[in-house]
Order: C-alpha cells, then structure tokens, then sequence
C-alpha cells in the first residue's frame, strides 16, 4: 500500500501547513491593496458635492473622494477611481471591481447583510425638492408622484412610509431632477445636504425649494467587503484620526462650509452617537 505524503510529516508541522495554505488561498484585501499599490475605490461622479466631475480638468473630486485620498495616503498607496451610481455600488464590491465604496452610502440594515461598513463620517436625512409651493409638509406625500434615486433608502423609506404615493425610480438624481423640472414627478427624494448643493448649481432654482422637514436619520459609511477585517480596521483607524486632528472638520468645510456652493452646519461629527430614524 503506497503510504500518503502526509503521513510523513509530523502533526504540528502539518496544521502549519495548512494554516499557510488556507492563508494564501484566502488573500487578505489589506495586503493585496498594499501589495498593488493601488485603493480602488468606487465614487459618484454626478451628485455634487460628494461626488462629481470638475469641468476644469474632467477629475472626480467631492467630499467622498477627499475621504478616499485620506484613507489611500494612509495606508502609503495610490487611489483609483471608479464611477459608480446608486444601483451598482454594491455590485462593484461584491465583485472584487473595486476595494472600498465611498458614495454617500448609507448604512442599513439590509445592506449590512451583504456588504460591512465602516464607523459614519456623514449624517443627513431623506428630504424633498418640489416647485415652490407644492410640498410643504410630509402629510401630503402620499398624494404626489416622487422620483428617486433607484436603489437608495431614500427610494426605500418613502415606499414604506408613504405607500400611496407614486415612486418613478431613476438611475442617478440628475435624471431624477430633469424629470421634475418636466413636469413627470412632482417632488424628488435625496438626502438632505445632496438636495442643497443640486439646488445650489442649478440655473433655475428660485423655481424650487427644499421643504423644511425630513423623513429619516440617515448615516453614511465606507463599503467595505464582507469579512474583511484587518481592511475595515484600517478605515475605520484613519477616519477617528482624521476627526481628531481636525481634517475631517477641513472636509466638510471645503464642501459644506460658510464659503462653500452648499453651506450647511456640521451637526455630526465621527464617533458622536447615532440617533434612530
């Protein structure tokens, strides 16, 4: 009988073996991030401020994308990025496309189960652009025909809450926007701070406002890919670093601050507590 190459090999040497193999099949993201010398990252490329094309020199810049530079320059690599849209940021990581989502990416329940997230650096809530006059409380929702962002909470929170109002689903809020200025929804749904700087840039916004009221409690993380640990770790470290030396306060100012497109006060700082929607 021919005896098995394991058999030769003393136990404790083969449990390191295995160990090794188990290891190598199994390829930390950290390491094959450092390995690369790349961070791909997938970043919105049409929803000012957080993440948009500037026309001076057709980059992706925004508040998400200062956040992915922070976190590549931590870990001593460049960053790549990838244009992604509501519909696909999940897809991207799960498929190995790219390393980390950073586009206004709010952490839910749901999302949890396929993907983790890192500690919030971003708190907003579900609001509202409509023609001035037509929405002034959220009473009248149910009544109306809202376009949304397809495959966002915001989509998500006004089906549940407001089950006879009429959702159109739009692949990005641009689309969304056109729409209502056509005529073919009567409000849009977004986040908060998106809804102020997509007012802000618009050639006709004393046509529009952004009622003052909000649906939900929302908080945006990092995607990061199931499992992976010692990546999640590394994210998280430098976005509690980045709050305590005062760049993440930076951030938000370049793109929400007094003398920004979009001024809106910093009401959430990372590590502060989360309250419920």
């Amino acid at each position: 009988m021919k005896r098995s190459i394991w058999g030769a090999v003393p136990g404790a040497l083969l449990t390191a073996l295995m160990v090794v193999a188990s290891t190598s099949a199994h390829a930390d993201r950290l390491d094959d991030i450092k390995r690369a010398g790349v961070l791909r990252v997938a970043a919105f490329d049409s929803n000012a401020p957080f993440g948009f094309v500037d026309p001076k020199d057709n980059q992706i810049v925004g508040l998400d994308v200062d956040y992915a530079r922070a976190v590549a320059k931590s870990l001593g690599v460049k960053l790549e990025i990838q244009p992604t849209n509501p519909a696909n940021r999940i897809a991207f990581l799960k498929s190995g496309k790219v390393d980390l989502v950073f586009a206004n990416f709010t952490i839910t329940d749901d999302r949890k189960k396929e993907v983790d997230f890192s500690t919030p650096y971003f708190a907003s809530g579900t609001q509202f652009i409509a023609k001035k006059g037509v929405l002034k409380s959220s009473e009248q929702l149910n009544g109306l025909r809202i376009g949304a962002d397809k495959g966002t909470t915001n989509e998500q929170q006004v089906r549940a809450k407001f089950p006879n109002a009429t959702i159109v689903a739009y692949d990005d809020t641009p689309f969304a926007f056109a729409a209502l200025r056509t005529g073919n929804v009567q409000a849009i749904t977004q986040d908060g701070p998106k809804l102020v700087a997509l007012l802000a840039r618009a050639p006709d916004k004393e046509n529009y406002e952004i009622p003052p009221f909000t649906i939900s409690n929302d908080y945006e993380g990092v995607g990061v890919p199931k499992g992976e640990t010692r990546l999640l770790d590394a994210v998280n470290s430098t976005l509690t670093h980045l709050e305590t030396d005062g760049e993440a306060a930076q951030i938000y100012d370049k793109w929400f601050g007094p003398k920004s497109a979009a001024p809106l006060p910093r009401l959430f700082k990372i590590g502060d507590p989360q309250k419920n929607s």
